[in-house]
């Protein structure tokens, strides 16, 4: 081999190396919904999870409004949905559970904004980190308890606090 040739395939993998790790949780993955698991996990055709990054639903059966707030999660993507998973490589990419962390879209609609916006769901910077989206997700939050929309009136412990897992208190 001669040393051109050797430093072209040095160059090419480097180049490689470079690409994938600028990239790397910027992935956007076209999928199908298998089940909604709760209000923000779902789980794809092929056995995949995927929890909905900066956002938390209060726990179903057990916190106030974690059924209606899974329940909408199943009106918006029910099974057989086509979706496109988005992660965001500002955050973790797999939680401890080993869920993917991804922003999840039916068609032009990000399903995370919409659960916020709808009051099902707080907004949680995990660890403080504030994603791609994070001003989206503030900014329906702020709305949908303002206009007292699902949880905001539903459930009268419930406390914004984006630092914070979603805390509505219990389920009556």
């Amino acid at each position: 081999m001669s040393r051109a040739f050797f430093a072209a395939i040095v160059l090419g993998v480097l180049a490689l190396a470079a690409f994938a790790f600028l990239t790397r949780g910027n992935a956007k993955q076209n999928a199908v919904v298998a089940r909604v698991i709760d209000g923000d996990t779902i789980e794809l055709v092929g056995g995949q999870r995927v929890r909905l990054v900066q956002i938390d639903t209060p726990e179903k059966h057990v916190e106030c409004y974690g059924d209606a707030a899974s329940a909408l999660t199943q009106r918006l993507i029910p099974s057989g949905t086509r979706v496109r998973i988005e992660q965001d490589p500002k955050l973790d990419q797999v939680d401890r559970y080993r869920r993917k962390l991804a922003y999840v879209w039916k068609g032009g609609e990000d399903v995370n904004v919409t659960l916020v916006r709808d009051g099902a769901a707080g907004v949680w910077f995990f660890g403080g980190r504030r994603g791609r989206y994070a001003k989206e997700l503030l900014s329906a939050a702020e709305q949908a308890q303002s206009d007292r929309k699902g949880l905001w009136a539903a459930c009268p412990l419930a406390r914004f606090d984006p630092s914070e897992s979603m805390s509505s208190g219990p389920a009556g």
